[in-house]
């Protein structure tokens, strides 16, 4: 097995649209459009707060959710890292199509529908994320794909 790494560059708009957007803070009162989160959640939605535990830069598997949008954001102030891979019709992502993003606390991120994505990824112990997504997306819309067993590789984020 190889492991290649990847190169977290720092999220913006325009570099993560192929994965989906980037959500800022806006003025209250401001009027919905572009900007704001374009959800796709047929069904229950369902908005928690999920606590992670460190567990290292590296890995050897992706996962996407085809029926649903899912946003992501870090509580109290911690940066946090994701990879992710454009959505395809393949049942496996395009491994060389795989990047990686630092993300700041002061914006989420919605991935599109069918969004591959690992992590997310930090150095602290533990770590609290903002999660939105449907009420069953882990039972019925988590579709995973091993990447070593497809492309003999695992993958590393560095910064």
């Amino acid at each position: 097995m190889m492991l290649r790494s990847l190169i977290a560059q720092p999220i913006t708009p325009e570099a993560f649209r192929p994965y989906g957007q980037v959500i800022f803070a806006t003025e209250d009162g401001k009027i919905y459009d572009a900007e704001d989160a374009q959800l796709v959640l047929s069904g229950i939605p369902r908005f928690y707060i999920m606590r992670l535990h460190h567990k290292g830069r590296q890995f050897s598997h992706i996962t996407r959710h085809q029926r649903c949008t899912q946003c992501l954001g870090s509580l109290e102030g911690n940066t946090w890292l994701l990879a992710v891979a454009p959505p395809c019709e393949a049942k496996i992502p395009d491994c060389e199509a795989i990047a990686a993003f630092q993300i700041p606390s002061n914006c989420f991120v919605k991935l599109e529908a069918g969004t591959w994505h690992a992590g997310p990824y930090f150095d602290q112990d533990t770590i609290d994320f903002y999660s939105l997504e449907l009420s069953d997306t882990n039972l019925t819309d988590h579709h995973t794909c091993n990447l070593k067993a497809a492309y003999g590789v695992a993958f590393e984020i560095v910064i």
